[in-house]
């Protein structure tokens, strides 16, 4: 059952995505800055946690999921450090997923080869 929620819950996500693209005016990088910063503002109202426990990988994977983890770091440092963990506890928190995206990106590149479209 776990799957199917999200599956069915991710699915949700991605279609308000693909419905704000469609319907409106938005750019892809506005509709993505808007679902990080969703993230960090639910993350900030203590809704998130409990939507991720509903949903699962279905909240955790999109980038609201993203904005979530950029929240739970900067809220982490700031108590540890104080004001200074304000500006390094998001890249610490999110450090591995960001790597893991750029290097593996990296080595896909070298295995295939890819063409500019015109």
């Amino acid at each position: 059952m776990d799957y199917i929620i999200a599956f069915l819950i991710g699915g949700a996500i991605c279609a308000v995505v693909q419905i704000l693209l469609d319907k409106t005016k938005m750019l892809p990088g506005r509709v993505m800055v808007l679902l990080v910063c969703t993230g960090s503002v639910l993350g900030a109202l203590h809704i998130y946690k409990p939507f991720l426990k509903f949903a699962g990988a279905g909240a955790s994977v999109p980038l609201l999921g993203f904005g979530n983890v950029l929240w739970e770091g900067m809220k982490k440092a700031i108590d540890a450090e104080g004001f200074l963990g304000l500006f390094k506890g998001g890249f610490t928190a999110c450090a591995v997923g960001v790597s893991a995206a750029l290097i593996f990106s990296y080595l896909v590149s070298w295995i295939f080869d890819s063409k500019m479209r015109k």
